[in-house]
C-alpha cells in the first residue's frame, strides 16, 4: 500500500510533456525539496492541470527522486525542474474526458480549508500531499470514465452470485 498520495499541479504544456513522454519520468520543482525527500517508490500522484483547473491522470513512482537538469518541462517563472522521479502511469485521461475540478473540489477535504467559493486557491503551487479517501475519491471517477458505465470500483466489489 502506498504511504504517500501526492498532487502535482502543472500547466497544460508541462502536462503534455509528460504525457508524450508516455508517464515515464516527472520533474519537480526546485522549492520542493523537503517534500521531494519525503517521496518513495510506490506513492501515488494525482495530476491536476492549472489553467484548465482539471484532473486528468494518476500514477505510480517506480524510483525515489534523482537530480537532473536535462532541460525537458517548460519553466514555470524562474523554475526549472531537477528533481526527477521514474513514475508508470495508472489512469490516464482522454483529453474529453478530463475531470472539471469544480464537481469534485466540494467533496474533498484537502479544500475544507478555503472558502467553498475560493477552493481553487487550494491548488496553488506545485505538489501537495493528499489525503489517501481525496485521492482515491478522484482515482474512483476517472476510472469510471475509462473503464465504462459497468464499472462499480474496485474497493466495494459487489458479492458473488
Amino acid at each position: 500500500m502506498p504511504r504517500n498520495f501526492w498532487m502535482l499541479i502543472c500547466n497544460s504544456d508541462n502536462f503534455r510533456i509528460t504525457r508524450e513522454r508516455g508517464f515515464t519520468i516527472q520533474g519537480l520543482k526546485s522549492q520542493h525539496r523537503r517534500k521531494v525527500q519525503r517521496v518513495e517508490i510506490g506513492d501515488r500522484l494525482l495530476y491536476y492541470v492549472s489553467g484548465i483547473r482539471r484532473f486528468t491522470a494518476t500514477a505510480t513512482l517506480t524510483s525515489g527522486y534523482f537530480e537532473d537538469e536535462t532541460p525537458i518541462w517548460e519553466k514555470e517563472g524562474n523554475t526549472g525542474w531537477p528533481y526527477r522521479m521514474q513514475i508508470k502511469p495508472a489512469v490516464v485521461l482522454a483529453e474529453t474526458q478530463y475531470i472539471d475540478a469544480n464537481l469534485l473540489a466540494h467533496r474533498l477535504d484537502y479544500v475544507r480549508r478555503w472558502p467553498p467559493e475560493n477552493w481553487y486557491m487550494a491548488f496553488q503551487g506545485n505538489l501537495h500531499l493528499l489525503p489517501k479517501r481525496d485521492f482515491f475519491l478522484i482515482e474512483e471517477e476517472m476510472k469510471k470514465l475509462t473503464l465504462g458505465p459497468d464499472y462499480r470500483g474496485e474497493l466495494f466489489p459487489e458479492p458473488e452470485r
